[in-house]
């Protein structure tokens, strides 16, 4: 699927999700908000792939938030000159936010692949992303303070999670670079690569292996995951006995130990297509 920020092409249930402006550095154009959006919700809602790779085009992975996000063609203005100018700036970066939110909701896991600079939002995008790879010349940036603002799209908000909290203090209060090796050693990176091309195989590879597996199974392990990052253990220890009654299936199992004593891969379900009320043909009777 092509669009006019982005690419996306599916292959063997591996989703592929490419920031395609090069020229421009990435930048996050008010037009990449709308197309991520959509090819997010089309992947949640089709269920077309098991696993999610977002990589880039380029010399970096995203320079941040185009300097047109919030100019009079973008339609977004954030005014703060009255009450009820400041009143509506909650909910338009209510929507912004929506976007990252969606790849933090997807039930598949995504894996970002990341070269160069990821600046701004793209601190944002690849915070809610679960697995990150990096390539040894990556770094990521809290551009947001270097330009007079507070990040406000998820970096502040996952970032703590995902790595020390002093460590974050240190990239919101000074705006320095996070290098790559630096991001792998405090956990933020899974694994730094010499070569964009040979991240993107990693990350590629990685995605056919948990595609393998049971989506419904796979879908389980985040939802689980996901909930004991926020909650304590002995609430998360029960959601994960409700979760698991839920989606418990033996034929699962079956299927797994009959195919290692065959010697050949096994085969599962995919997850059933979402269907929404306001895409429905209905009519009243």
């Amino acid at each position: 699927m092509q669009y006019k920020c982005l690419t996306l092409t599916i292959t063997n249930k591996i989703a592929h999700l490419t920031l395609n402006r090069p020229t421009t550095l990435n930048t996050m154009h008010p037009v990449l908000w709308r197309e991520l959006t959509h090819a997010l919700t089309t992947l949640q809602r089709e269920a077309s792939a098991r696993a999610l790779v977002i990589s880039s085009t380029g010399k970096h992975f995203t320079a941040g938030m185009a300097l047109d996000v919030f100019g009079a063609d973008s339609g977004i203005t954030l005014n703060d000159t009255t009450a009820s100018g400041r009143a509506n700036i909650h909910p338009q970066l209510s929507d912004m936010q929506q976007a990252f939110t969606l790849i933090e909701q997807l039930r598949m896991p995504v894996i970002a692949a990341i070269q160069g600079g990821c600046i701004g939002g793209g601190v944002d995008m690849v915070s809610a992303c679960d697995i990150r790879l990096a390539t040894a010349d990556a770094f990521f940036c809290i551009q947001e303070i270097n330009i007079g603002m507070t990040a406000d799209l998820g970096t502040l908000q996952r970032l703590p999670k995902l790595i020390p909290e002093g460590i974050v203090h240190e990239m919101a209060y000074t705006g320095r670079r996070l290098p790559a090796q630096r991001a792998l050693a405090v956990g933020l990176v899974n694994e730094v690569f010499d070569t964009q091309q040979t991240m993107l195989e990693a990350a590629l590879q990685m995605a056919r292996e948990i595609a393998e597996k049971p989506p419904v199974a796979i879908w389980g392990s985040k939802q689980a995951i996901h909930y004991a990052r926020d909650h304590s253990t002995h609430d998360a220890l029960q959601q994960m006995g409700w979760l698991q009654s839920g989606i418990w299936q033996t034929g699962n199992l079956v299927e797994a130990f009959t195919a290692k004593q065959q010697g050949r891969a096994p085969q599962f379900d995919d997850l059933a297509p979402l269907h929404a009320f306001d895409e429905g043909k209905y009519e009243l009777k």
